[in-house]
């Protein structure tokens, strides 16, 4: 199985049309599997396509000159794929169900879900009641999350409010499910976006994997700490094995030392730096390095930083498919992070 990576970015929703329409005439063997919208605000969302499968939307507005960006995964040489129905438009609290894709290839089930809301009063219920959903979506298919989920998204609305809820939920959540200090976590993005749902202030997207994938977890401990030792639940990235390529999923990482402290606090050149090394020493981990990013996600705490970190992405990774989106990073001090993905051909660990 192929897979290919695009990042649209455009001013209007128009044009993001048709930047997509060109990406699928230029992929015609190609099937999207998940979809992700960056919004500026929630109205752009009654202007977009309803459909089926994996589809997130979540404001996060995208920087520089852009008001709307999509990211699209697509598969070529896929065995099967099968998607949830596309919501009832007429349907009311449509946006609390979770939608997904279920990829198979060589003996491999991919399963993409997004858009997890469910009711609650606070962050804590909230992000408790999103992932018992998943824990039963996921045994309806067979799978657990200790076994199966190699990556989630959490997305919390006003992060320096909601943040420590979903961090005690979602810590109470995996305990149950075996995800301890002396078994392993999972790779994560905990990062700042409203969900278009009303009254949700958290949402989460996921991604499993089922079958015999060799898989390990990414260490940099000359320059990053366990992230347990400051009070959060998460795996540095995770590296698997299938279909003959090595893939590389590196959590959101920030300018941080190996004792959890945060570096250069004020200066968003020198933390983009260093949040690029970490990212580096994290890719060696998996036998990896930066010429093998497929995609990435760029989160600013300050939009007026723009224009200071712009350039050197530009600079630094011309072909690359990735957005800066306006999006604060979980402790004030960190003014930038990063998450991506990386393949590179091969079977080793």
């Amino acid at each position: 199985m192929k897979e290919l990576q695009f990042i649209l970015k455009a001013s209007t929703v128009e044009q993001l049309f048709g930047k997509e329409r060109s990406c699928l005439s230029a992929n015609p063997a190609a099937e999207t599997v998940f979809k992700r919208y960056f919004l500026e605000d929630r109205s752009q969302k009654s202007f977009l396509p309803v459909e089926p499968g994996a589809i997130s939307y979540i404001v996060q507005p995208p920087l520089g000159k852009f008001h709307i960006a999509l990211w699209l995964y697509m598969v070529e040489g896929a065995d099967s794929i099968e998607k949830s129905p596309a919501p009832d438009t007429n349907r009311s609290g449509q946006e609390s169900g979770l939608s997904f894709t279920i990829c198979r290839a060589g003996g491999v089930r991919h399963i993409w879900t997004a858009g997890g809301v469910a009711s609650g009063s606070d962050s804590e219920s909230q992000t408790r009641n999103i992932l018992d959903v998943y824990e039963r979506f996921l045994t309806s298919e067979g799978l657990s999350i200790e076994r199966n989920c190699m990556r989630t998204w959490f997305f919390c609305h006003d992060i320096d409010n909601n943040y420590s809820g979903f961090v005690k939920a979602r810590w109470e959540n995996f305990a149950v499910n075996g995800l301890t200090i002396d078994t392993h976590y999972i790779a994560s993005t905990g990062i700042c976006g409203t969900p278009v749902a009303e009254g949700a202030l958290v949402q989460m997207d996921a991604y499993a994997v089922d079958g015999d994938v060799p898989l390990k977890y990414l260490q940099a401990t000359t320059h990053l700490n366990p992230t347990y030792e400051y009070g959060v639940t998460f795996e540095r990235g995770v590296k698997f094995v299938c279909s003959g390529n090595a893939h590389c999923l590196v959590s959101g990482t920030a300018s941080i030392d190996n004792r959890g402290a945060v570096l250069y606090k004020g200066d968003v050149k020198a933390q983009t730096l260093r949040m690029l090394e970490n990212i580096e020493k994290l890719l060696e981990d998996g036998a990896c390095g930066m010429a093998d990013l497929t995609m990435a996600l760029i989160y600013l705490r300050n939009s007026s930083d723009y224009g200071l970190v712009a350039p050197l992405f530009a600079s630094r990774f011309p072909g690359l498919p990735y957005v800066i989106l306006e999006a604060p990073v979980c402790r004030p001090e960190w003014l930038i992070e990063m998450e991506c993905i990386a393949m590179s051909a091969g079977a080793a660990l």
